[in-house]
């Protein structure tokens, strides 16, 4: 038996002081027995909840056949899931990872071998103000966070940073035929649940196509329903050459993708991009049985629905903190939801602790919600009213 009250782990995490013993649905019971409303899920992971019923069965019946075998071998799952992602996305491949930055590690790598096959050895790809790609070397350069890229100099070259939303500024790089790739959010999460503005996404798939670089779109923390279509690029009608996915599509379990499209199929050959653990028969069945649980149940509506409903919500009953100035703007689609306040608030968190609430802030003075897909009417109606509560006795 292990020590519990010895701790080996490294200290990268300031984690709050609960720990939880199970879940049913969007609620979480602590070592205590205190019920928490859930609004974060995981920081977007858990798309269904936690203990859905034909998520625990799925994975009940594949860990009794296989979990692992390596792509060295056939992976029948993969296949399957590699179509239904084909079927709702209109992309050409995929490529399965284990997390959202081994996906856009893959899609930095991706559009390097595309400039080399395009005859730029210095191949450079544009990033965003604001942006969060992941912990890697190569993703961390890509991020665009000063604060969690300190102390790990000197960064990988190759990226060339625009303001978000600044269709005019990737328009001036036309000029550096080094450019070999665009690189985005549609909605940056971690930037503060800022959205690129309508028609932009637009523009910016015209500027590459002019310009035959690599569109590479981070769904990330926004695919998979969470902005209530599938992916946040399809609000525009917009399909990128590249796409990364993980967070929401394994529903917990350890999953990333890397799609392609159009210029950017067959770039990668084989022996060019590789993985152990990615695409195990048990990340897949997660995966498959999330993919169908969402389109049965008709979450990306419920998404929808429900973002838009917690917004209203609050927007009335904040709206003296509204009128005061002191609750700035409500932001994001579906269920990527930020609250943006005139100051820092990252107190809120514990707040909300005590107030059975979990929730996130992030860019200082941004609250963001993030809740499971499931969440009914009744459940966005009391976060709502606990969330409320919290924000108006931190303002006052």
């Amino acid at each position: 038996m292990s020590d519990t009250q010895t701790n080996h782990l490294m200290p990268v995490f300031n984690r709050l002081p609960v720990a939880f013993t199970h879940g049913e649905g969007v609620w979480l019971t602590d070592t205590n027995g205190k019920q928490y409303l859930d609004a974060l899920s995981g920081i977007a992971v858990n798309a269904l909840g936690h203990n859905h019923p034909r998520l625990v069965a799925a994975l009940h019946e594949q860990v009794g056949k296989l979990i692992h075998v390596s792509n060295l071998y056939q992976v029948p799952e993969q296949i399957e899931l590699a179509n239904q992602l084909a079927k709702i996305s209109g992309m050409d491949e995929v490529f399965f990872a284990n997390s959202g930055a081994e996906a856009n590690e893959g899609a930095i790598k991706l559009a390097r071998l595309y400039g080399h096959q395009q005859g730029k050895a210095n191949g450079k790809i544009i990033v965003m103000s604001e942006a969060f790609h992941g912990r890697t070397l190569a993703t961390l350069t890509a991020t665009g966070n000063a604060k969690v890229q300190k102390g790990f100099d000197p960064l990988v070259t190759g990226f060339v940073r625009v303001p978000f939303n600044d269709v005019g500024a990737i328009h001036a790089l036309q000029s550096d035929l080094d450019v070999v790739a665009v690189m985005l959010e549609v909605v940056q999460g971690e930037g503060g649940v800022s959205s690129l503005s309508p028609g932009v996404l637009g523009q910016i798939r015209a500027l590459c196509d002019a310009n035959q670089w690599l569109l590479i779109i981070d769904e990330v923390q926004t695919g998979v329903g969470r902005t209530g279509q599938w992916f946040a690029h399809q609000i525009e009608n917009v399909t990128p050459d590249v796409m990364t996915l993980a967070k929401g599509l394994g529903s917990g379990v350890p999953v990333g993708a890397l799609l392609t499209w159009g210029r950017a199929t067959g770039v990668f050959h084989v022996g060019a991009h590789g993985t152990t653990f990615g695409g195990n028969p048990l990340a897949m069945r997660a995966a498959l049985t999330t993919l169908e649980v969402i389109e049965d149940e008709g979450l990306c509506a419920n998404a929808t629905k429900q973002g838009d409903a917690i917004r209203a919500g609050l927007a009335q009953a904040l709206s003296k903190e509204v009128a005061a100035g002191k609750v700035k703007e409500f932001r994001g689609k579906g269920l990527m939801v930020g609250i943006v306040l005139d100051r820092p608030c990252g107190e809120l968190v514990t707040r909300a602790l005590d107030a059975g609430l979990l929730i996130n802030v992030t860019h200082d003075s941004v609250v963001r919600l993030l809740p499971s897909l499931i969440i009914n009417d009744e459940e966005t109606a009391e976060l709502v009213a606990r969330l409320a509560v919290v924000i108006q006795e931190f303002l006052a």
